[in-house]
């Protein structure tokens, strides 16, 4: 959904998405990350992952926005596969965001399947957009991601809402994480974040034969 730009007096509605978006810009590294981006020149890009749902955390425990955060995840969607592509592009922002004095994260998620098995010894369909790797994220409490536009407007993915993000409620996604990736994200969660309801993995046969299937999670991306 596409939403106001990011100017410090823009109004704030009490819609979800816009508190949402409050809370992200809160923390001014996504700020500039939002701002800087468009002048990378990728298609399909979105910041995602802990930048954005750890920044609620923090913002909701009264923290520094910035707080706990190791990376921030910056998605985009390329179909020239190739390393060299993509370390073009990386070479790129690491030049663009290098003044921000945190880790900026940029990969391109339609070359995940290239070397998913590789790393992890099981195949990985290939994914058909940003959104759909943020869709396969270790828990629906980190499927969000914000992209902004030349003017600054942004749009947001939030395919799970709003609700359990507030709460400061983790649900699990197992779609294809397996239950210990999830366990050891969340355990290093509630280590920096104490009042998060953590759920338990969930102990159905469907998701135990989908557990097997998949696999390890998709690198660092809800980290």
């Amino acid at each position: 959904m596409e939403t106001p730009g990011m100017g410090q007096d823009d109004p704030v509605t009490t819609s979800d998405e816009q508190l949402f978006l409050a809370r992200i810009l809160k923390n001014p590294i996504n700020r500039r990350i939002l701002r800087l981006a468009p002048s990378l020149g990728v298609s399909d890009w979105w910041l995602t992952a802990g930048a954005l749902f750890q920044t609620v955390w923090n913002v909701l425990e009264g923290k520094d926005p910035r707080a706990g955060i190791r990376d921030y995840d910056l998605f985009y969607f390329d179909e020239d596969t190739s390393y060299e592509a993509e370390d073009a592009v990386i070479l790129r922002a690491r030049e663009l965001f290098g003044d921000l004095g945190v880790d900026v994260e940029v990969r391109n998620e339609a070359r995940v399947h290239v070397w998913y098995e590789e790393r992890f010894g099981v195949p990985a369909a290939p994914f058909t957009s940003s959104t759909d790797a943020v869709d396969h994220f270790a828990a629906k409490t980190c499927c969000f991601a914000v992209t902004s536009d030349e003017a600054g407007a942004l749009t947001t993915y939030a395919p799970h809402g709003y609700d359990d993000l507030f709460a400061r409620k983790i649900v699990p996604n197992p779609v294809l994480a397996p239950q210990d990736v999830y366990e050891a994200k969340t355990r290093r969660w509630k280590a920096e974040w104490p009042t998060l309801n953590v759920l338990p993995w969930p102990t159905s046969p469907a998701c135990s034969t989908l557990q097997s299937r998949c696999g390890p999670a998709i690198g660092s991306g809800d980290d």
